[in-house]
């Protein structure tokens, strides 16, 4: 089976599912947190010097809370709000501060409902999304759901992602991911960058 992947930056952009100090802060398995964001900024990196889009995206509801989502859940289910730091929304360092980035804020799980990731991506010309961040089940499948249903091709990078759990990362990369897109390391996306022409 053939898994050579090229990448033309001009039609690819890196997508970074919420990796920013709110989400960091709780632990993640198989890969910790710390590796996590390594893989990222050195998929971005990479990214970024050939010529491609970056696109951060960002979780967070307004400070009166009336935009976020309140589903009627099962008593077992309803986790207890906790009170956020001020600074729980903003990006993790190692990934912020990059002036031709496209820094989106999303208020639900998925990147492209309700805000302009598709136009964005689109008026770039990009046709092929590689994925990572936080949480691989949630922000990150949510995501590539609605990629594969918009039409875009997709790159999972494994280890540049994580759940709160082995077992949730694990379904996603095992059974979902598999059907609508391709699963590489990082170490693979990054030798998959050619310079644009």
């Amino acid at each position: 089976m053939d898994r050579t992947l090229i990448l033309d930056p001009a039609a690819c952009a890196l997508v970074v599912i919420d990796l920013q100090r709110g989400i960091v802060a709780s632990p993640t398995a198989p890969h910790a947190v710390d590796d996590v964001v390594a893989n990222a900024a050195r998929l971005a990196d990479a990214l970024r010097g050939v010529g491609g889009l970056v696109v951060l995206v960002r979780v967070s509801a307004r400070a009166d809370g009336k935009d976020a989502l309140r589903p009627t859940l099962d008593p077992d289910s309803q986790q207890p709000a906790a009170a956020r730091a001020p600074d729980w929304a903003e990006l993790v360092p190692a990934l912020a501060g990059h002036a031709d980035d496209l820094v989106l804020t999303k208020r639900q799980w998925g990147a492209f409902y309700g805000t302009e990731l598709d136009l964005q991506l689109r008026r770039r010309g990009v046709r092929t999304i590689v994925l990572c961040g936080i949480s691989t089940n949630v922000g990150v499948e949510s995501t590539a759901r609605d990629a594969y249903e918009r039409g875009y091709d997709q790159v999972f990078v494994e280890d540049a992602m994580a759940a709160r759990s082995a077992e949730e990362h694990a379904h996603s990369v095992t059974r979902i991911f598999p059907r609508i897109g391709r699963i590489r390391s990082t170490a693979e996306v990054v030798a998959a960058l050619r310079p644009a022409r």
